[in-house]
């Protein structure tokens, strides 16, 4: 039977992350959490699960996830966000794999609870790889959105169960983080070479909103769905927009 390493990143995660330990129990070999130094009771919790806690200043989220996977005891790591936690099925799944580890990673399907209702459309199923053998692969180098790539030709292999994701408990909460993330997104796209247009302001964010409200059919997650649609389209129009704002600050700083 292989042994694994749980790994979580946490900054004042007082309201998720005991659920997430909960879930962790009689399934993780041991914990591993990387602290960005917080001001709450979070660090309290987790000493008393018996974690392994470790505090280093926040950098980005793939370099403090891939330095969290580094702290890691054993080479089969479990990397989870304070905000998820492994529903009961997805336990048994991952007992069995831990009794007949066949593959280099794993994917689970993730299912959001957005303002307290299970989003089973727009936002699922949400494929994450979260289980793997940190010897075939690590997070990649994306500041945000960050995910996991494994070594060319690795064996994947998809765990019956959902990850439970609670994302946001309030509208207040989802517009603050989506505003961070799309004013990231925009400096990622920048350093990368990629430019923004007016018709990328116009038309991408209508794409997205088809996509989650149409295509993913989020119109039957009602009211909620319509809400995920509605802001994810708005996120995409703003990371256009600071992407524009970036493009004319510098031209004009090298004018």
């Amino acid at each position: 039977m292989v042994q694994i390493s749980a790994v979580i990143i946490t900054f004042n995660e007082e309201i998720n992350i005991e659920r997430c330990l909960a879930s962790l129990q009689g399934i993780a070999d041991e914990i591993v959490v990387v602290d960005s130094v917080s001001t709450d009771r979070t660090k309290e919790i987790c000493l008393r699960f018996g974690t392994r806690f470790v505090e280093r200043s926040f950098t980005s989220y793939n370099e403090q996830k891939n330095f969290a996977a580094l702290q890691a005891k054993y080479h089969y790591v479990l990397s989870l966000d304070a905000d998820e936690a492994l529903s009961s099925e997805l336990q048994q799944s991952i007992l069995g794999v831990k009794k007949d580890w066949d593959a280099d990673g794993y994917y689970m399907n993730r299912l959001t609870n957005y303002c307290g209702k299970w989003i089973r459309h727009a936002w699922y199923p949400d494929a994450k790889l979260r289980l793997w053998d940190i010897r075939k692969g690590k997070w990649d180098d994306n500041i945000v959105h960050e995910k996991v790539v494994l070594h060319q030709s690795s064996a994947v292999r998809y765990l019956k169960g959902d990850l439970h994701h609670y994302s946001y408990y309030s509208l207040d909460g989802h517009f603050a983080q989506q505003k961070k993330f799309a004013s990231m997104s925009a400096v990622a796209l920048y350093s990368q070479g990629k430019r923004s247009s007016l018709c990328n302001i116009i038309v991408n964010p209508a794409l997205n909103f088809i996509k989650l409200y149409f295509l993913k059919q989020g119109f039957r997650d009602g009211y909620e769905g319509y809400l995920i649609a509605k802001i994810s389209s708005f996120t995409v129009f703003m990371k256009y927009v600071y992407l524009m704002d970036i493009q004319r600050r510098n031209k004009e700083g090298k004018a």
